[in-house]
């Protein structure tokens, strides 16, 4: 009776079947359309999977928990943010600011106000997702606005007495209480009045400047 031949040192092992990830940008997105739509609490696995046209195995192979996938998903939004060196450089800070007023830009900030919503009953549970929000949702506008702020005051614009950082987020910090608490649209002409009649005073400019 001639049996199997044993297995060699040499011989590779055998491997199970490699992960597809070529779907995972099609499903994060899913599953931040569902979190923007219903939040964390009632947002569910098998809903994504339903909105990416994903099996619920898929899925579960690669985010074990909700959590998982949620973290990673609104990590992913910071991609595709403001180059820092390729800012708009009008010649005035004002001009720079209006000038980063734009429609996919208005649409942009809609959107992840409406995932911070859906976040929001997690963040003081979640120091990842905490740190994850911040990176993603907050700080890329805050930045390019310290950029611009401080292009102002390296022109003799602005004077350097005023404080970048809490100025940096009036915006952002704007945007949030309107769509957050009042329940309102973002629109051009609400970002234009926090331009003229926050941030511009506040560094002692005018809206004319």
């Amino acid at each position: 009776m001639t049996t199997a031949p044993e297995q060699t040192a040499t011989e590779a092992p055998r491997l199970g079947r490699k992960r597809d990830l070529s779907r995972d940008p099609e499903i994060l997105e899913a599953a931040l359309d569902v979190l923007a739509e219903t939040g964390f609490e009632r947002m569910t696995i098998d809903e994504v999977a339903t909105r990416a046209r994903a099996g619920k195995a898929t899925l579960y192979r690669r985010w074990p928990s909700k959590s998982e996938l949620v973290i990673d998903a609104v990590a992913c939004m910071k991609r595709g943010v403001y180059d820092l060196s390729d800012l708009p450089d009008t010649g005035t800070l004002r001009g720079d600011l209006v000038a980063m007023i734009k429609e996919p830009s208005i649409a942009d900030a809609q959107r992840k106000m409406q995932v911070m919503a859906g976040i929001v009953s997690m963040l003081s549970r979640s120091p990842e997702l905490a740190d994850v929000a911040e990176e993603a949702l907050v700080a890329p506008r805050r930045e390019a606005n310290r950029v611009l702020i401080e292009r102002a005051i390296a022109r003799g614009e602005v004077t350097d007495a005023i404080d970048v950082d809490l100025i940096s987020t009036v915006g952002s910090a704007m945007v949030a209480q309107r769509m957050l608490v009042e329940r309102k649209p973002v629109t051009r002409a609400f970002l234009l009045s926090i331009i003229d009649g926050i941030v511009l005073p506040a560094l002692g400019l005018r809206a004319a400047d």
